[in-house]
């Protein structure tokens, strides 16, 4: 499908959902859409593979017949079933059984089944337990589909259901789908989603448009950007991944073989089953990445809690849009933790540092992160100072870029991206100001950064090149010394104009000049007024 075919899918199921949710909250009808977008995906991908493996065993169904191709031979060769399901878990990494493949569902919707509501409930089971080898529990866990907001009785919430499921099959079925197509709707209809949550978006979205800037940063040589993109990344971690956006565009940018494995954690329940959805919905393999709930301040994640130096994780690559000056509650157990001893706490009030440290201390000596936070953390004083200066001193801060306001649906304020690295080459520091009003195209709602707007960023970044009221390459010294390790973005790169230096002797010798012409031209009228005998000018 062309881009714009999908972009005309997206719309397609978006409108779809603004029609069906009714007076149900968008984010509780957002979960049901995306479930079902999902569980089209896996069916989907599923029954494909199993066409291929069968070859010319796999049934043609004829008219008539309610059961799809696969339980048609499933009840025809029941022996041969659990080899069949080991080639699958094999290629594709899981196994559905046919009663519970989206066309089996979307089936039962169209007749108003009153089993429909039953047949997902197993489904859901089934998918979490038993599809994959790596056990997907509580994939499901904030569908409720015994909801009443989805109507107060079984047979309402079944009718509902049936609403919902036979409106999606039939606005899909004129377009050919494909993996990417079906996860490019799922990032749509995420994007829909979180343009009409406000600032409850912040949770689980990073626009395309900043996700772009910060995978094209990282996936440059980490050392050299010069050189162009790396050949391979090992790992990448996202530890606030929302719905993994961010993560699967450092992947399109590598390629579908260009990364070892995805890391991502991510607090919030709901956000946390989005995001393992969406990768699996994008072709990663369940062996591919690895997305953990779980609080990121506090570390619990055991994987990162390893003492072992040996063992410890290290990232080639850390990316991270982390909630906005958010109050946390350092103590003084955290005051020893490895990741904020040599630098101190970030203060109650804002954890921007907290986070920063955080990814930058699993970052590898030869890796690069990039982060999104707030203005702020440039030039508030106090704890944050002190953190801001280390990381200066110690060279760790690469490149500083300031974005224009009202980029995202949480929040209007204008942000910054911050590139860290453990060991980098050039001594000074890049700054980036792409604020200025012919950096970005105005919305209504939002602003946008346009294709240019985003590749004018990331080859300034690569090729760290200085241009007059956009970006310019700053010392140490002229950054610690006459700035007192300020890091505000005008200080270095100001977008204001240069307002025309006035030659005041010139102007004064042509308003003489000026003043001479007029006295000479009324002379030279009154002479042709009095001989008219009309009264002169004075």
């Amino acid at each position: 499908m062309t881009a714009q075919e999908n972009h005309r899918l997206g719309k397609t199921l978006w409108g779809i959902a603004d029609q069906l949710r009714g007076s149900m909250d968008a984010d509780d009808f957002r979960d049901y859409m995306l479930v079902f977008l999902f569980l089209r995906y896996l069916s989907d991908n599923y029954e494909e593979a199993a066409r291929r493996e069968l070859g010319s065993d796999y049934p043609a169904v004829p008219d008539g017949e309610r059961r799809v191709p696969l339980a048609v031979w499933y009840d025809a060769h029941p022996d041969d079933v659990p080899l069949l399901e080991r080639q699958m878990r094999a290629k594709v990494h899981y196994v559905i059984r046919p009663e519970y493949l989206w066309t089996s569902i979307a089936n039962l919707a169209r007749r108003q089944d009153a089993e429909l509501l039953h047949t997902l409930q197993g489904a859901f089971k089934y998918i979490e337990e038993e599809s994959f080898a790596s056990a997907f529990q509580g994939l499901f866990s904030e569908i409720n589909l015994a909801s009443d907001k989805l109507g107060r009785t079984y047979t309402d919430r079944n009718a509902k259901l049936c609403a919902v499921i036979s409106r999606i099959a039939e606005g899909m079925a004129e377009f050919t789908t494909d993996s990417d197509t079906l996860g490019d709707a799922y990032e749509y209809l995420i994007g829909q989603f979180a343009a009409g949550s406000g600032k409850k978006a912040g949770e689980f979205y990073t626009p395309q448009q900043i996700s772009s800037i910060l995978s094209g940063i990282v996936t440059l040589d980490s050392q050299d950007p010069a050189q162009g993109k790396r050949a391979r990344i090992d790992s990448v971690l996202d530890f606030a991944c929302g719905s993994g956006s961010l993560l699967l565009n450092v992947r399109h940018r590598m390629g579908p073989h260009g990364i070892g494995k995805i890391y991502g954690q991510e607090k919030n329940i709901t956000t946390y089953n989005l995001a393992r959805m969406n990768m699996l919905l994008h072709g990663v393999k369940d062996s591919e990445f690895e997305i953990f709930h779980g609080d990121t301040l506090t570390n619990d994640w055991d994987m990162l809690r390893e003492t072992n130096p040996a063992r410890k994780p290290r990232f080639d690559a850390v990316v991270a849009n982390p909630p906005f000056s958010y109050r946390w509650e350092p103590n003084e157990s955290l005051g020893e933790d490895m990741r904020f001893k040599n630098y101190g706490l970030a203060p109650k009030s804002a954890a921007d540092f907290a986070f920063l440290l955080h990814g930058f201390h699993y970052l590898k000596d030869d890796g690069v992160m990039a982060i999104i936070l707030p203005h702020g953390v440039l030039f508030r004083g106090g704890a944050e100072e002190r953190i801001r200066t280390k990381l200066l001193k110690d060279g760790n801060i690469d490149t500083v870029i300031g974005l224009p306001a009202n980029l995202f649906y949480s929040t209007g304020i204008p942000v910054c991206i911050l590139v860290l690295k453990k060991c980098k080459k050039p001594d000074d520091v890049l700054f980036i100001n792409a604020s200025g009003s012919e950096h970005f195209e105005k919305g209504k709602r939002q602003n946008q950064l346009r294709e240019d707007d985003i590749a004018k960023i990331i080859a300034t970044y690569q090729n760290r090149t200085d241009e007059p009221r956009y970006s310019r390459r700053a010392s140490l010294d002229e950054i610690a010394e006459k700035n007192g390790c300020n890091l505000n973005i005008t200080r270095y790169v100001s977008t204001a104009t240069t307002e025309q230096e006035i030659d005041l002797a010139a102007v004064h010798a042509e308003l003489v000049d000026l003043d001479r012409q007029v006295k000479a031209a009324t002379e030279k009228h009154n002479r042709y007024l009095k001989e008219l005998g009309l009264p002169p000018l004075p």
